[in-house]
């Protein structure tokens, strides 16, 4: 299994397709393989890169807190054990905070970003529910859990939409039944560095050319997050999808991954 020591931890990473690198950071929770329905699209013109972040799948799970400068460490080193001197870059939810601190951080890896509904900080409110997320980890069971993500992230149109409803519940069942879930303290450790990322003041000196998006009814990162670092961020190109949640990737699939793979074989 590929997996290289870097930044003092093993990284756990696969790759799909051929072409330049485009290295995917996934959000809290989640590993890296949950990019599948993009990579689908993204794989015949790059090397799509899927990492599983410190605290989750395949990756080292040490005792935090983390920060997202950290994890923005992990993917340099990662990237520089991979051979690779600069790669594009996409980033969601979690993921965007953790690419916002590469481009800060480590600017000559980066050719080009994509941030997907992102923050520059948390408001008391964004706080909360990284706390929420940390107490029913540690008090439901998994498709309980997951059940909640789910409201987090999914807007009202998609738990009306019977298909996507069902695959809500199947997600659940699969929840249920994950071999490798993600524990308490990985998650603790992540949830600490969304809570005390804040890197508005350093996002109006990105030089790197990034395309922002986000959904209008976004009730995790609501659509000011969005916009707010859109505006940070020099020259930043940004999309709101209508009527969408937190997961507006999957609920605008395949106009998202066209438009998306489109800005990133133009930059």
């Amino acid at each position: 299994m590929p997996t290289v020591n870097a930044n003092g931890i093993d990284i756990y990473y696969e790759t799909r397709g051929s072409g330049e690198p485009l290295l995917l950071i996934m959000g809290i929770t989640a590993p890296g393989s949950v990019w599948e329905k993009h990579t689908a699209a993204w794989e015949k013109d790059f090397t799509c890169i899927l990492m599983d972040n410190r605290g989750v799948g395949r990756s080292s799970k040490p005792v935090g807190p983390y920060s997202t400068a950290l994890m923005a460490d992990d993917c340099a080193a990662l990237l520089e054990a991979l051979g690779i001197s600069q790669a594009r870059v996409a980033g969601v939810s979690m993921g965007s905070t953790i690419a916002q601190q590469l481009a800060i951080r480590h600017p000559h890896k980066v050719r080009s970003m994509v941030l997907m509904c992102p923050w520059a900080r948390c408001d008391n409110k964004a706080k909360a529910i990284f706390e929420l997320m940390v107490d029913c980890k540690a008090r439901f069971r998994p498709q309980e859990f997951s059940r909640f993500i789910q409201q987090l992230i999914f807007s009202k149109a998609s738990w009306d939409d019977p298909g996507t409803f069902q695959a809500m519940l199947e997600d659940r069942e699969g929840a249920a039944n994950d071999s490798n879930p993600q524990p308490l303290l990985g998650l603790e450790g992540q949830a600490a560095a969304c809570i005390e990322h804040d890197v508005l003041k350093q996002l109006g000196h990105v030089q790197i050319p990034t395309f922002v998006v986000g959904g209008e009814a976004d009730e995790f990162t609501p659509k000011w997050m969005t916009e707010e670092v859109a505006k940070a961020i020099p020259g930043a190109d940004l999309h709101i999808y209508p009527n969408s949640g937190h997961a507006f990737h999957w609920e605008n699939l395949e106009d998202f991954n066209q438009r998306v793979g489109q800005w990133l074989l133009q930059n």
